[in-house]
């Protein structure tokens, strides 16, 4: 498979995924069971259609700890330009999703009142420590579940299943304190088109660092613990 048709085939999944899932918080105004199964049933919807093309990462953190799964591992079958690659394919795709998105709403003249950004937990260092925490937090359950789904024999064929559902169970949670990310793309996104195009207010592009370096770090501890605590029992590896 070719590296340019994995790219388009990641854009397209982290289209689908911010388009409805974001989409889904901005109509229901963040309503925490609505959104978390949008957001679960989204990768679900994606795992079985473009997983056997690129393994449907449609998150730069999830390409991160494959990436560096790999390099604990010794295997080389996802390399870094491949992570690379990932990545920008994905920020472009949740780009062109929040556009569509917010295209689309303001074109019938909907009243956004939920934009579906992310958000530190309230003000000061103590709102931002706890974002961080949060974020890295959830971000390194979500990618070590993946890891370990995708890579114990007996497991692949229900890892979309059990993706899903890992992400609908982190949302619960997180929707309340950052709205969460878990996925840098995800939140660039909204966060892109809210502050540059669609309001002027900047504040969600001002707060995306913490939603770049909470599910990064994430994905390091998760492919960390993965590599320590199942990479020789899980029967192969990423």
């Amino acid at each position: 498979m070719s590296l340019f048709k994995k790219a388009a085939a990641e854009c397209l999944g982290t289209f689908v995924l911010v388009f409805f899932a974001v989409g889904t918080a901005v109509m229901t105004e963040a309503n925490v069971v609505a959104t978390a199964m949008a957001f679960g049933l989204a990768i679900v919807a994606m795992a079985y259609s473009i997983g056997n093309i690129s393994g449907c990462h449609v998150n730069p953190a999830v390409s991160l700890g494959v990436w560096l799964s790999q390099i604990f591992t010794g295997k080389k079958d996802y390399t870094g330009k491949d992570f690379v690659v990932y990545s920008a394919a994905q920020i472009i795709g949740a780009t062109i999703g929040a556009a569509a998105l917010y295209g689309i709403l303001c074109l019938i003249g909907f009243n956004i009142a939920v934009w579906g950004t992310n958000a530190i937990i309230g003000d000061g260092a103590n709102g931002i420590i706890g974002s961080l925490l949060i974020e890295t937090i959830l971000t390194m359950i979500f990618v070590y579940v993946i890891l370990v789904v995708c890579n114990t024999k007996g497991t692949q064929a229900k890892a979309g299943l059990l993706i899903g559902a890992t992400l609908t169970m982190v949302h619960l949670l997180g929707i309340g304190l950052t709205g969460t990310s878990v996925n840098p793309a995800r939140s660039f996104g909204p966060a892109f088109m809210r502050s540059i195009i669609c309001t002027g207010d900047g504040s969600a592009m001002a707060q995306y660092w913490v939603f770049l370096i909470a599910p990064l770090a994430g994905a390091i501890l998760a492919a960390a613990i993965y590599c320590a605590l199942n990479a020789k029992e899980a029967g192969q590896t990423t």
